[in-house]
């Protein structure tokens, strides 16, 4: 993406893992996201693990929807097609627009990367209150997908012809 002059705006970031399977020990995706955006001049403000319960999920994401502190939430896991991933259903009450370009795009990369089992991921965006909720699988490999070819530039000003940064709520 093209990077003009503009300044770069660090953004207060929320990272959610959503697994029964995860804990502080072994988050590496969780891990990896946080990472990213403190490598990119991004702050991370909190971060949570959770069962894959959309109450559960909805509970900390609105939370965190209705904070002065986040801005951008991002989430890794309950995406895929089994009947336990539910970040999805869990999600869309919440949002007030999709941004339904995001999960057609993250598939198409996944193309690249799985084949055909890129149609079993449910990811997906969207806006609740002025705040940025990106959801994508729980594989280290589709949170790095995700951060390095999609969200780090929309979550950069810099970045032409246009970025998510000026949509948010200021803090």
């Amino acid at each position: 993406m093209a990077k003009e002059n503009a300044v770069f705006i660090p953004t207060a970031i929320a990272v959610l893992t959503v697994s029964d399977r995860r804990d502080a020990s072994n988050d590496t995706s969780g891990d990896y996201l946080r990472e990213a955006a403190r490598g990119a001049g991004h702050e991370v403000v909190d971060h949570a693990i959770v069962a894959d319960n959309k109450y559960a999920i909805r509970a900390i994401v609105s939370r965190w929807i209705a904070s002065k502190d986040v801005q951008v939430v991002l989430i890794n896991g309950g995406t895929g097609f089994s009947a336990s991933n539910c970040t999805p259903e869990a999600l869309q009450p919440l949002f007030d627009r999709e941004v339904d370009g995001f999960g057609e795009l993250f598939r198409m990369i996944s193309w690249e990367e799985i084949g055909t089992a890129t149609l079993q991921s449910r990811a997906l965006a969207g806006m609740a209150n002025e705040k940025l909720i990106f959801a994508v699988p729980g594989s280290t490999n589709a949170c790095r997908s995700a951060w390095e070819r999609i969200i780090a530039d929309q979550l950069d000003a810099r970045t032409r012809p246009c970025h998510f940064v000026s949509h948010l709520k200021k803090i």
